[in-house]
């Protein structure tokens, strides 16, 4: 028998979001009682894609990442920083990924979270100085923060350059829908990349959760 009397029911609650199209449960006590026990064990989330609905971590395990697709062969050193898949391109694969309906809703943050693309700024006597701007390259991972995530319950970051300067250092940003946000800093550029990395292996997860890994809220 499970030690805690809760776990059956609890169980049975997630299954129910999993299989609701909008992720709702009963409003009677005891399933509101068990969606507290399952947020505060980081159990389930708010559901970005419906109101009042929620989505389970296990769900969101099976979800893709998304990350520029030739960054093994940056931190290898078999590119330029230049070649990096773009922002826009990464932000296309995760708007392919997501269920029709949400599609729309998603693209309503691509100006915020894709940007402009970088760009190289020319100085000195016929532009003939060409100086690569700062690294920037955006990620998309399942989870929330205080707030929901984007539309298919994703979070978006950044791991960036802090200036052109190359000994300059570096930081991850992480982001959910609105103002909930974190950072951590890192040295190198390796470092800021191993840091991503620990956090795709740690998804699904909260802001807050991130907080183990070095990150702090902001």
């Amino acid at each position: 028998m499970p030690l805690d009397p809760h776990s059956d029911f609890d169980h049975t609650v997630m299954d129910l979001i999993e299989h609701n199209p909008g992720g709702v449960v009963p409003m009677t006590p005891a399933y509101q009682d068990a969606l507290a026990r399952l947020y505060a064990a980081h159990q389930i989330y708010a559901n970005a894609d419906h109101k009042n609905g929620h989505v389970t971590a296990r769900s969101l395990a099976r979800l893709p990442c998304f990350q520029a697709g030739n960054l093994a062969a940056l931190l290898a050193g078999e590119i330029v920083a230049a070649t990096l898949e773009s922002n826009t391109g990464i932000f296309d694969r995760y708007v392919r990924s997501l269920a029709p309906a949400v599609r729309e809703k998603a693209e309503y943050f691509r100006a915020t979270i894709a940007g402009r693309p970088a760009h190289h700024r020319k100085h000195g006597d016929g532009a003939r100085t060409i100086t690569q701007d700062p690294l920037h390259t955006l990620f998309l991972v399942p989870g929330s923060g205080p707030h929901p995530g984007l539309p298919g319950n994703y979070l978006y970051g950044s791991v960036l350059q802090l200036s052109a300067d190359p000994a300059a250092g570096w930081s991850v940003h992480i982001h959910d829908s609105d103002d909930g946000a974190a950072s951590a800093d890192a040295p190198t550029m390796a470092d800021a990349f191993a840091k991503l990395q620990e956090l795709i292996e740690s998804a699904p997860f909260t802001l807050p959760e991130i907080e183990a890994l070095g990150f702090k809220m902001s």
